[in-house]
């Protein structure tokens, strides 16, 4: 990990969140930042394939995706709490991290609900996830600012269940736990079937190839000012050396 320093272009509503993307030099870094345009780390714009039968450009249905970058999310967009600064989100993270232990990570290409994402091909994989996720949220947890009273206003006004209701007024955010559903998105919202399909189509022919994602990092991204695209600031590699039955970490949930 390279050392790092503020970024002065970061204004003081930067965001920050912890995520999974694959290493700069996969296969499937080259293969998904090339899919959405842009490389979140180098910030480099790249252009995009074009699937055969797409009618509209690809670029077109990659917004959303693209602003994100190439990942997959653990710990949701969050700014930092009062007094705190970047160092103390660097310094917990990489603590957490080195409480992690690699391994392998079959994926699929499907679709979830109107998106088209990759996602764990089994449900081995999918609890792998859902506990490195949900022990990066609790190591991180006190780290974030509580929303405003508009911010929360407005996603409890989005269609949530009861338990997703009370996990965003506790944790700030509602898919986490035992809501949370790993995935790395490949679309925007799309409307069209037929273009879904082109999409994921176009993926399943692909994935077999580009093998099982490794789970061997997290990465820190920032979004450094509202509205402006996330950029990969700095790789926590996990342990390489724990031993297996402590890559399980028992994670307490609300």
């Amino acid at each position: 990990m390279s050392g790092a320093s503020w970024n002065p272009a970061w204004s003081t509503q930067a965001r920050f969140a912890v995520y999974y993307a694959p290493s700069r030099e996969s296969a499937w870094w080259q293969a998904g930042s090339a899919w959405l345009g842009r490389d979140a780390q180098s910030g480099e714009r790249c252009a995009p394939p074009q699937p055969p039968g797409l009618a509209r450009a690809l670029a077109e249905l990659t917004d959303a995706p693209r602003r994100y970058g190439w990942h997959g999310t653990l710990v949701a967009p969050f700014r930092l709490a009062d007094g705190l600064t970047h160092d103390d989100v660097l310094a917990k993270a990489s603590a957490w991290a080195l409480t992690q232990r690699a391994f392998a990570l079959p994926v699929e290409a499907a679709t979830l609900g109107d998106f088209v994402a990759l996602r764990p091909a089994g449900s081995h994989g999918e609890a792998r996830m859902r506990e490195v996720a949900a022990s990066a949220l609790q190591a991180l947890d006190a780290l974030r600012a509580q929303p405003s009273a508009a911010d929360l206003a407005r996603r409890l006004a989005a269609p949530l269940s009861e338990r997703q209701r009370s996990l965003l007024l506790q944790w700030g955010y509602p898919y986490v736990f035992d809501e949370f559903r790993f995935h790395m998105t490949l679309s925007n919202s799309l409307a069209d079937a037929g273009e879904r399909a082109t999409l994921l189509a176009w993926w399943r022919q692909r994935t077999p190839a580009l093998g099982p994602l490794m789970i061997d990092h997290a990465a820190l991204f920032v979004e450094p000012a509202p509205g402006e695209p996330f950029v990969l600031w700095q790789r926590l590699p996990f342990c390489s050396d724990a031993p297996e039955n402590e890559s399980h970490n028992q994670v307490s949930q609300p």
